[in-house]
This record gives C-alpha cells, sequence and structure tokens, in this order.
C-alpha cells in the first residue's frame, strides 16, 4: 500500500506542475482570462491522457503502482474540477450567460470525446 500512496503522491505533484506551467502560459502569452481557455486545455488534455493511460495499462498489463502513477496522481492533478467550477460560477457573477454555457458544453463534450480518443489511441495505434 505505501508503494501505491507513494505513486499517487509522486503523480499529483507532477500533474499539478504541469497544470500550473500551462494555466501560467496560458495567462501570461496566449489568452488573458475573458475565457477559461487554459482550464478548458488541461481539462480536456487530461481527458485524452486518462483514456489513453487505461487503455495502455489493460494492453500492456502496466502494474497497479504505474496505473494510479499516471490516472489517479499525474491526471488527477492535471485536471482540474475544482477550478472548473469556480470559473462557472465567476462566468454566472458577471452576466457572460453565453460563455458559461459554452464553457460547460465544450468541456464536457470535449472531455468526452478526448478521453474516447485516447482510449481508442491507447488500443489501436500505440505499440504496433
Amino acid at each position: 500500500m505505501t508503494k501505491i500512496l507513494f505513486a499517487v503522491f509522486l503523480g499529483g505533484g507532477f500533474g499539478s506542475l504541469m497544470r500550473f506551467a500551462v494555466q501560467a502560459l496560458f495567462h501570461r502569452s496566449i489568452a488573458p482570462f475573458l475565457f477559461p481557455w487554459a482550464t478548458l486545455t488541461v481539462n480536456v488534455a487530461g481527458s485524452f491522457l486518462i483514456g489513453l493511460f487505461y487503455a495502455l495499462s489493460a494492453r500492456f498489463h502496466l502494474s497497479e503502482e504505474t496505473r494510479l502513477f499516471l490516472t489517479t496522481g499525474l491526471c488527477g492533478g492535471f485536471t482540474t474540477f475544482s477550478t472548473f467550477s469556480h470559473e462557472n460560477l465567476a462566468l454566472l457573477r458577471q452576466g457572460a450567460y453565453g460563455a458559461f454555457i459554452l464553457y460547460v458544453t465544450l468541456s464536457v463534450a470535449t472531455g468526452l470525446v478526448a478521453a474516447l480518443a485516447g482510449g481508442w489511441a491507447g488500443t489501436t495505434t500505440m505499440g504496433k
């Protein structure tokens, strides 16, 4: 159990650092906060990665520690439902109802498609 906890701990730390880097890049040089592009990006990318990691884990019989490092740790630290929720509340408070609807719709739809695509990539194209 200690190895599993350590794997999740390390993965979560790396994932959080990756999220911070992506969000810092977006907020400084790509898109000011008019729309939460940074959070949308990390959540969609994380959805793709978790689909990919679960597929690769099953395909290559990765150890439980490795699977949990990549999924619960790395993807869990990288993606952020709490920031997504906070940003949606901020959009509602600002009266930006169109941006709110767009953000929720894009996040859910593209997140599901990305997870599906990651799973597909992990089962059909990797390791051939």
